[in-house]
């Protein structure tokens, strides 16, 4: 690996006092989602109108209260859909709309003519600052570079002096990462004094890592950095809108609003440009996993997956924290049987609280069931029993359920592949229920005399039809009595259980037999049937045929 081939593009502060490790936090952020803009300019086939305006709508209902609807100078389509919004009437009294624009004359103007009649609108106006982009890719000093920013507030002051409605401005240093402390915050209080916000008309400065090039902690030393360092900081709203190219856009997000942030942008599920934005449905629920209010409605999260997937035509992975397909699954025996333990005693408790060994949340609190518990060859008898129990009501004693575990092991690693529900219980039922392979029950009758039971069956042994009778302490003790000189074979039956099947089958029993030979194996056989005494006899047979 030709590791030296980099170097460190950030610049870290030395001999700073941070104050954030000590922090936790304590409430949700102002959060705005930048779908319609970041998300959508990062897809192979960006959204069309119609499409934009149903995932503007679910953001609304999602109880989104600032959204970035794009860059309207940078298409027709980008241009129309924001003038669609306002012309219809789409925008909440209490949502505000978000735009972008460069630091460009033609760019700005035609934004302010998009927003026109907008009652609620934040014109998010950004520059690079870093060194590279700011003197290699636009061959601009540091002093051309705050002046670009301030002649774009200025252009937007005069073109916005007279409009009625509600303007907010947001400034971005783009590549804030990658740009030296000092003039990060050069800049930014310049726009600051450009500006002159007040407690009543905040100005929202926002520190992208535009692309992430350090460890989520580093980025939380700049946030506090430069918060402590700007000027009339009681009427700045410091935002954070992190990217995922280190893997890392969550945390750094969740470090920084301990590091001073009060507003997070970014996408649903980490859409977004490269290796996406920070994923907002990630960091709410994991605000909501520790009790804090996320003020986002995400009770229906199959709903927003929906959305997302139809609009954006992108996946969400099977292992996406919280909402993909195997978030609430186990595949390993012990945490399927802790998992299930762990339901069960807070069933049995009625717990006010949530707590479980391997589920972070409650997944009925985002509309999500515990019910696709995967069985492969890593699983153990606590998640194959809990299968054969929920979905088909059979409550295996344990030494049976430890046999039957070992066979579903070993037809998984045969198949090489998660086995479903039904195939679990029709390798239960092949193996153990009814089994008539070389020892059959064709018919029987009991008769009573006096405290015993006299039993008078035809049977099938190994091809030949047999008559037997015998008269034992009940039904089945009278059938070992009679069969145990027909096969040669000691027996004892060791272990006996009985049970309803649940459900649709509550009429029919189940019964489990266990039996020992003198060598002390002990074979495991089942049967089912409406008839209790049918149902053990059958089991009986189940067995001998097993041994």
């Amino acid at each position: 690996m030709n590791y030296q081939h980099y170097k460190k593009s950030y610049f870290h502060i030395p001999n700073f006092k941070r104050t954030w490790p000590e922090k936790e936090i304590t409430h949700a952020p102002v959060w705005v989602s930048v779908d319609l803009r970041d998300g959508n300019q990062a897809l192979l086939s960006p959204m069309t109108l119609a499409e934009k305006v149903e995932f503007f709508k679910c953001l609304v209902d999602v109880g989104f209260k600032e959204i970035e609807v794009g860059f309207p100078a940078a298409s027709d389509t980008e241009y129309s859909f924001v003038r669609y919004l306002i012309d219809n009437d789409l925008i909440p009294d209490d949502v505000s709309i978000q735009v972008l624009t460069q630091s460009r004359p033609h760019i700005i103007k035609r934004t302010v003519e998009a927003i026109a009649g907008a009652k609620n609108v934040i014109v998010h106006l950004y520059n690079s600052t870093s060194f590279l982009q700011r003197e290699v890719v636009f061959g601009n000093t540091r002093q051309e570079t705050i002046q670009l920013a301030l002649e774009g507030f200025q252009q937007l002051k005069e073109l916005l002096k007279d409009n009625p409605n509600h303007i907010r401005y947001e400034y971005s240093p783009e590549s804030f990462t990658c740009t030296e402390m000092d003039f990060a915050i050069e800049i930014c209080n310049a726009v600051i004094d450009e500006l002159k916000p007040g407690p009543n008309h905040k100005l929202i400065i926002n520190l992208p890592s535009t692309i992430e090039v350090s460890t989520p902690n580093i980025y939380a030393d700049q946030i506090e950095y430069v918060s402590e360092r700007l000027n009339r900081r009681s009427s700045i709203i410091l935002s954070v809108h992190a990217h995922n190219d280190r893997g890392t856009g969550v945390a750094s997000s969740e470090l920084a609003l301990l590091a001073g942030a009060q507003r997070v942008e970014g996408t649903l599920f980490g859409n977004g440009e490269r290796t996406g934005n920070a994923d907002l449905v990630v960091i709410a629920l994991n605000l909501m996993s520790v009790g804090i209010d996320p003020k986002l409605e995400l009770s229906d999260i199959d709903r927003l997956i929906h959305i997302y997937k139809k609009f954006n035509k992108l996946p969400i992975h099977p292992r996406h924290p919280y909402v993909g397909e195997f978030a609430y699954t186990a595949f390993s025996g012990s945490h399927q049987d802790a998992i299930r333990k762990s339901m069960d005693y807070a069933q049995r408790t009625n717990a006010e609280f949530w707590e479980n060994p391997y589920i972070t949340i409650d997944p009925k609190d985002i509309n999500r069931s515990y019910e696709p518990i995967m069985i492969n060859s890593q699983s153990g008898k606590g998640g194959i029993g809990y299968v054969l129990e929920t979905k088909f009501g059979y409550m295996l004693p344990k030494a049976l359920l430890q046999d039957f575990t070992s066979a579903i092991k070993s037809l998984s690693d045969r198949k090489h592949a998660v086995l479903e529900p039904d195939e679990i219980y029709e390798a239960f039922r092949q193996e153990y229920i009814n089994r008539s392979d070389n020892i059959e029950l064709l018919e029987y009758h009991i008769h009573a005399i006096g405290s015993e039971s006299e039993i008078t069956a035809k049977m099938k042994i190994y091809g030949e039809t047999k008559e037997l009778k015998a008269v034992g302490n009940g039904p089945l003790d009278a059938l070992c009595l009679a069969i145990r000189p027909e096969i040669n074979h000691k027996f004892e039956i060791a272990t006996y259980s009985e049970h309803a099947l649940d459900g649709k089958s509550s009429s029919r029993a189940v019964t489990y037999i266990a039996l020992s030979d003198n060598d002390g194996t002990v074979t495991w056989g089942a049967g089912v049937h409406p008839n209790i005494n049918t149902s053990s006899l059958y089991a009986l047979v189940s067995a001998l045929n097993r041994m």
